[in-house]
C-alpha cells in the first residue's frame, strides 16, 4: 500500500512518467466507449443544442432517459444494484464526454449520477441500495440533492430545515426551505441534509418526491446559462420520511456532503474539458473560413495567440484530470485487496485525493470560462450571436466556478486540507520545508548544470516551484500557525501556486510519457504545450509568491525570501514562448480542430 502515491504527495515527492496515467492510456474498452458516448452527445445534444437553449426541460428529461437506457447513468453503480460497475477513470471519461455539448445536460447528469446518486450507493444500508439505486441507475428514477438553503451556501452546515422525531418513532418529520435544486423539476427521490434538535451537524435524508407528503416547489429559476436544467425551490413541511429512510448515521451529514462533493469536484473539472475541446474546434474552423484582409484569421498572430493558449490550457486540464482520477482508482483498488468494502474504499480513496479535487475544479473550471471567452472573440460579432455556440458555451462556462463549492472555498480547501495532512503525519511537509529554510542560507551553486536530456531544465524548475511553495507556505505557517485561517489572501495565493504546480507537472509527466512512446518529433505540439504552460505558471508563482512575502514577511527575513523565490523561479534558458505558440496553432490549423 506504501508505495501508492498519496493525495497532497506531488509536492514532496517526485512522480516519474512512468507512473502516471495519461489519456493516451486508455484500453480498448475505455476508448469503446468513450466513442459510444461522443455518438450520443454528438445525436442526442449537440443536434439539439436549441432545444436546450429554449429550456426545454422535457426534452433535458427526454435524453436523461435515453442516457439511462444506455446505461450511462449507471456507469459508476456496482453491478449488484444494476450499474456498470466501472472503475474511476472510465467514469471520468463518460462524464467528460457527455459534457461537452451543453451544460444544461451536463448539469442534469452530474447531479443525477453524482450528489444524487452516489451518496445511497456510498453510505446506503443494503436495503436503501437495494430499493433506490437500481431505479437510479436505470433512469426510472430521478436523483436530486437539497443542502443549500437561503441562508446557508458555502456554510452548508448552517442549515435551518428541522427534522422532528414522531412521538412513535417510526418517522421524522421534515420542513424547511432548499433551493438551487437541480433535477427538482422532474426527481423521483432527494437527498436532503437537516438537523435534528440542536445537533451540531446536520443528517442525510432519503425521501421520496411525493406532493401529496408536504412537498411544493417554486417555478423554474431564471439563468444565466444552463437554461434547460432544471432549478427550483423546494419546500418541506411537516414531510414524513420513515426512520429507516436516514441516511447513514445521525449527525454524519455534513460529512456526507463533503465527501458526495469531492467526487463532485473532480467530475466537474471533466465535465470542463470537452466543452473546451468543442469551442477550441469550433474556434479553429471558423478561424480557417474567416478572411478579413484577403488572409483567413487563422493566420494572424493575434488570433494564433489565442488559439495555442486554448489548447495548451485544455491538454493541461486532461493531464491533470486523468493523472489524478487514476490515482483515486489505484487508492480504490488496493483497498478493496485489503478486503476493504467497495463503499469503503470509494469513500476512502476520493478522500485521500480530496486536495487534488479542489485543485482540479478551480483549474478546470476557470479555463473552461475562458476559452469560450476567447471563443466569443474569434468569432468577433458573430460570437456574440445566438446563432453561433460561442454565447451559450460561455454563458454555461460561468456556473462551474460557483457550484460543488465556489473556487474561493476550494482554494482555501486545497492549502487548508495539504496543512491538516502535514499536522496529521500523513505528508512530511515540515522535512522538506525546513530543508528550503537551509539551503536559503546556503551558497546557491554556480555550476551550469546539464540540460541536453528532454525536459531536464523544466523538471529541475518544477522541483524549484515547489521550493517556492514551501518557503511561501512554511513562512506565513511559522509566523501565524494555526490563526493562518484567518488571512485568506495569504491562502489564496498560496493555493494559486499549489495550483499551477501540479497542472504543470501533470502536463510536462504526460508529455515526457508520450515522447517516449512516439518519439519527439512525432509529438512536438504536446512538447510546445508542456514548456508554454510550465512558462505561465512561473510567472504566476513568481507574482503569488511575491504577494505573500512583502505581505506577512518584513527586513531581513522578506529580503531573503524574495532572493529565494528569484534563485527558485530562474531558467536557465527561457523558451521562445511566441515560436511555441506558432508550433501549436500549426497543427491546430492544419488539423482544423483540436487534435491532441
Amino acid at each position: 500500500m506504501e508505495d501508492i502515491t498519496r493525495g497532497g504527495q506531488f509536492l514532496v515527492k517526485e512522480t516519474k512518467c512512468e507512473d502516471i496515467f495519461t489519456p493516451e492510456d486508455f484500453s480498448e474498452e475505455q476508448i469503446m466507449m468513450r466513442d459510444m458516448v461522443k455518438e450520443f452527445a454528438d445525436k442526442q445534444l449537440w443536434a439539439n443544442k436549441d432545444r436546450f437553449e429554449k429550456k426545454d426541460y422535457a426534452f433535458t428529461e427526454e435524453s436523461m432517459r435515453k442516457a439511462g437506457e444506455l446505461g450511462l447513468l449507471g456507469v459508476a453503480v456496482p453491478e449488484e444494484y444494476g450499474g456498470l460497475g466501472m472503475g474511476f477513470v472510465s467514469t471520468m471519461l463518460v462524464c467528460d464526454y457527455i459534457s461537452g455539448a451543453t451544460g444544461s445536460f451536463s448539469t442534469a447528469f452530474g447531479a443525477h449520477t453524482g450528489i444524487g446518486t452516489m451518496p445511497i450507493t456510498l453510505y446506503g444500508t443494503e436495503e436503501q441500495k437495494q430499493k433506490y439505486v437500481p431505479k437510479l441507475a436505470s433512469g426510472e428514477w430521478f436523483g436530486a440533492y437539497c443542502l443549500t438553503e437561503p441562508g446557508a451556501g458555502s456554510d452548508a452546515n448552517s442549515g435551518k430545515t428541522k427534522a422532528v422525531l414522531s412521538e412513535d418513532g417510526k418517522y421524522y418529520t421534515i420542513t424547511g426551505q432548499k433551493m438551487w435544486i437541480s433535477n427538482a423539476g422532474f426527481c423521483s427521490v432527494f437527498i436532503v441534509f437537516a438537523r435534528i434538535g440542536t445537533d451540531k451537524n446536520i443528517t442525510g435524508f432519503i425521501v421520496e418526491n411525493d406532493p401529496a407528503n408536504g412537498i411544493t416547489m417554486n417555478e423554474e429559476e431564471h439563468k444565466l446559462g444552463i437554461r434547460a436544467s432544471s432549478t427550483r425551490q423546494v419546500f418541506f413541511t411537516d414531510t414524513k420520511v420513515p426512520v429507516e429512510n436516514m441516511l447513514s448515521e445521525r449527525e454524519n451529514g455534513f460529512k456526507i456532503a463533503m465527501n458526495a462533493l469531492n467526487v463532485g469536484r473532480i467530475k466537474l473539472a471533466a465535465a470542463c474539458l470537452d466543452a473546451q475541446r468543442r469551442v477550441i474546434s469550433s474556434s479553429v474552423k471558423y478561424a480557417n473560413e474567416r478572411v478579413q484582409f484577403n488572409t483567413p484569421i487563422s493566420s494572424f498572430g493575434a488570433i494564433r495567440y489565442k488559439l495555442a493558449e486554448m489548447a495548451t490550457s485544455c491538454y493541461a486540464g486532461e493531464s491533470a484530470s486523468y493523472r489524478a482520477a487514476k490515482g483515486i482508482e489505484n487508492r480504490i483498488i488496493a483497498r478493496e485487496a485489503e478486503g476493504t468494502s467497495h463503499q469503503e474504499a470509494e469513500l476512502k480513496g476520493v478522500e485521500e485525493f480530496a486536495i487534488e479535487c479542489s485543485i482540479l475544479k478551480v483549474a478546470v473550471s476557470e479555463d473552461v470560462q475562458n476559452c469560450s471567452d476567447e471563443g466569443i472573440q474569434i468569432f468577433g460579432g458573430m460570437g456574440f450571436s445566438e446563432d453561433t455556440p460561442m454565447e451559450s458555451a460561455w454563458r454555461d462556462a460561468r456556473i462551474a466556478r460557483i457550484y460543488e463549492g465556489t473556487n474561493e472555498i476550494n482554494r482555501m480547501l486545497s492549502v487548508g486540507m495539504l496543512i491538516k495532512k502535514a499536522m496529521k503525519g500523513h505528508i512530511d511537509l515540515l522535512g522538506p520545508a525546513s530543508k528550503v529554510q537551509e539551503e536559503l542560507m546556503g551558497i546557491p551553486s554556480f555550476d551550469t548544470p546539464d540540460y541536453s536530456e528532454l525536459f531536464a531544465e523544466e523538471k529541475e524548475l518544477i522541483g524549484k516551484l515547489k521550493k517556492a511553495f514551501l518557503m511561501v507556505a512554511g513562512g506565513a505557517v511559522q509566523k501565524y500557525g494555526p490563526d493562518l485561517d484567518g488571512h485568506q489572501q495569504l491562502l489564496m495565493a498560496a493555493a494559486d501556486m499549489l495550483i499551477e504546480i501540479y497542472m504543470a507537472e501533470s502536463t510536462i509527466l504526460r508529455t515526457e510519457k508520450l515522447v517516449k512512446s512516439k518519439g519527439q518529433d512525432a509529438v512536438k505540439e504536446q512538447v510546445a504545450m508542456a514548456e508554454l504552460y510550465l512558462y505561465k505558471a512561473v510567472d504566476i508563482i513568481t507574482q503569488k509568491g511575491k504577494e505573500s512575502i512583502i505581505s506577512f514577511a518584513e527586513g531581513d527575513e522578506q529580503r531573503m525570501m524574495l532572493m529565494g523565490l528569484r534563485r527558485f523561479t530562474k531558467y536557465t534558458n527561457m523558451p521562445n514562448i511566441v515560436g511555441l505558440r506558432e508550433t501549436i496553432t500549426t497543427k491546430l490549423v492544419a488539423e482544423n480542430s483540436y487534435c491532441f
